[in-house]
């Protein structure tokens, strides 16, 4: 019986959901506090849950397949990491959605995502985790719609690229059921060789998909335009990291017989790494704060996929670590942004200026979350960066190199955003500005109190959430936690980060402003080509695809409109010429008879004479 209460991750919230539907918008104190109470719920639910090794399942659903869930220590992580954050942006939501006209929807599309997120966590079918899969697909579309006019546009796109990594895992379970004859990912050990490699690639990109890595990233920009600011704290930055990843990883280390020098393995750094420069890139030169960070949640993945790809020791438990320290200081630069725009009226750089004074509390949460995701000790971040560029050292340089630039730039792009937000002069006519409320203030205030401690006694994440994903067995006995252990590389991402404050500095000097702080870069030649072309969706997989389909279309047409005019035109005219050619021979003139007669008679008797000389 104690089984059973697997399900209540899955069916508590969806139960909350459905409550908060049934309810009329005007009731939106009952809704703001059945929202939160629900997730609140969850959350001490998982605590409950946490460590526990418990396993369900229901007699088989039809065609062989049986609904299994499955906790052990990784998939209790991911739930109680989901049920955390929920819990803390729904408190933030209650505030900062307080006006929205689509508050109640969100919170029903919320609770749902934390449902299905749940039960994919915890299925061990490839089944019925695919159904939970699936099911995100639509809260995600759903969250996007409700954000305005234009987020009808986005949330297509968004739902066609999550769609095609989706079609891909499940054209990979399809092959791992044809080759291993079971569904469940516990008993799953698959070769790479072969068809096996065909498998690795399809749930990968399936994986990686989710995580929001390049190239099913494209709609993450535009979602941080279109959509609900919650919702950008929530599913980029926290749903689909946590999901992808923790996929990715039981593919890598659990489903997928892989070795370090294998070719998946060296696939898998190799998107990271692009991923990593790339979208970071993107990052430095955009021009509105929402947008900035969308790119960084882009850029973040391709760390973990990175270490995991090592698959090392320091590797694997720095793109794990990495995970969770995202999903925190991510999660909490996109509240202060929605703290900016609430009491700003705007996210646009180019309109604002000096809130350091107007938003104490919020600057600080965003200078403790900024240098998190910058890699400066002692915050969370620079001990996860530091697994993750020791593994990526140990598998090539050129994998490290990409980290180290990774850093930079995320340290340059965070110093131009935290200048010209916080610290340039004013440009906001909407003063005086005031803090943000405290229910917004509590879920920042706590996150970055865990970004500090999760770096100054990292130990503590380490040994009770990572390391024991792992074991001693693959970690090798070491344990990773307390300083890192190569001091070259400390030293080395010191000076990276002074590098990057330096060309902070020679940036505001030279424009005369922190939004233009990187100018020089964006400008620069060559580079200034590919960041204009790039920031007009050129690069854009989706917009490749569009441009494609539309040149498919327009070239069908074009073969249709063809083959009317040569049935409805060519046609007719030719038979109106052979029409008039037989009447004007057929004149009715015994003396035309005789003539073609005789020519038809002659024309025979010549073809039989050629015949008999030949013969």
């Amino acid at each position: 019986m104690l089984t059973n209460v697997l399900l209540l991750p899955i069916t508590v919230p969806t139960a909350a959901a459905l409550l908060i539907l049934m309810l009329p918008k005007k009731f939106r104190a009952a809704i703001d506090a059945i929202s939160l109470f629900g997730s609140f719920l969850i959350l001490l639910l998982s605590i409950l849950l946490f460590k526990r090794n418990l396993s369900y399942s229901m007699p088989a659903l039809g065609f062989g397949i049986e609904f299994s869930l499955r906790l052990y220590h990784f998939s209790g992580f991911i739930v109680l990491a989901a049920a955390f954050f929920v819990f803390l942006i729904t408190l933030y939501s209650n505030a900062f959605l307080r006006e929205k006209s689509y508050s109640k929807q969100f919170y029903v599309y919320l609770l749902l995502s934390l449902a299905f997120i749940n039960g994919a966590v915890l299925s061990d079918n490839l089944v019925s985790m695919l159904f939970f899969w699936e099911g995100m697909l639509i809260t995600l579309f759903g969250m996007i719609y409700i954000g305005g006019k234009r987020s009808f546009k986005t949330a297509t796109k968004a739902f066609i690229i999550a769609g095609v990594g989706d079609l891909c895992l499940m054209l990979g379970v399809a092959i791992c059921f044809y080759i291993s004859g079971t569904l469940a990912i516990s008993k799953l050990h698959i070769p790479i060789s072969g068809i096996g490699g065909a498998a690795f690639i399809l749930l990968m990109m399936g994986a990686i998909a989710k995580a929001g890595s390049m190239p099913f990233h494209t709609w993450i920009p535009d979602a941080a335009i279109d959509a609900p600011l919650p919702f950008m704290a929530i599913v980029p930055a926290s749903f689909e990291k946590l999901l992808g990843i923790y996929f990715l990883s039981r593919i890598s280390l659990d489903i997928f017989e892989m070795s370090p020098d294998s070719w998946a393995s060296m696939t898998l750094m190799i998107i990271g790494s692009i991923t990593i420069v790339f979208a970071v890139s993107m990052a430095l030169i955009q021009k509105n704060y929402k947008r900035l960070l969308s790119y960084h949640a882009i850029s973040q993945v391709g760390y973990m996929i990175l270490g995991i790809g090592t698959l090392v020791p320091a590797g694997i438990v720095g793109g794990l670590f990495h995970m969770i320290n995202n999903v925190m200081y991510k999660s909490c630069l996109f509240l202060t942004g929605g703290a900016v725009e609430k009491q700003a009226g705007t996210t646009d750089l180019e309109k604002l200026g000096g809130l350091k004074k107007y938003m104490p509390v919020t600057f600080i949460c965003y200078v403790i979350t900024a240098a998190s995701i910058s890699g400066v000790p002692p915050f969370n971040g620079f001990f996860s960066k530091e697994l993750v560029c020791e593994g990526a050292l140990e598998r090539g340089f050129i994998f490290y190199l990409a980290a180290i630039i990774g850093a930079f730039l995320t340290a340059a792009s965070f110093l131009k955003l935290g200048h010209a937000a916080f610290l340039d002069k004013s440009k906001n006519g909407k003063l005086p500005i005031k803090e943000a409320p405290i229910r917004m203030l509590i879920p920042m205030i706590a996150i970055a109190a865990l970004c500090v401690l999760f770096g100054v006694w990292n130990s503590l994440p380490l040994k009770l959430f990572i390391q024991p994903i792992l074991g001693q067995e693959r970690l090798g006995g070491r344990d990773f936690s307390g300083m890192p252990h190569n001091s070259l590389l400390v030293v080395i991402t010191i000076m990276v980060l002074l590098g990057a404050l330096l060309n902070h500095r020679y940036g505001v000097k030279k424009h005369g402003s922190g939004l233009k702080a990187a100018e020089h870069i964006h400008h620069a030649p060559v580079l200034s080509y590919i960041f204009n072309k790039a920031e007009n969706g050129y690069f854009d997989p989706y917009n490749i695809g569009l441009n494609i389909s539309y040149g498919f279309s327009k070239v069908a047409f074009l073969f249709d409109r063809a083959i009317d005019w040569v049935y409805n035109v060519f046609i007719i005219k030719v038979s109106k010429v052979f029409t008039a050619a037989a009447r004007s021979l057929n004149d009715g003139s015994y003396k035309s008879y005789i003539i073609w007669s005789l020519l038809a008679t002659g024309a025979v008797v010549i073809f039989l004479i050629k015949s008999m000389i030949g013969a």
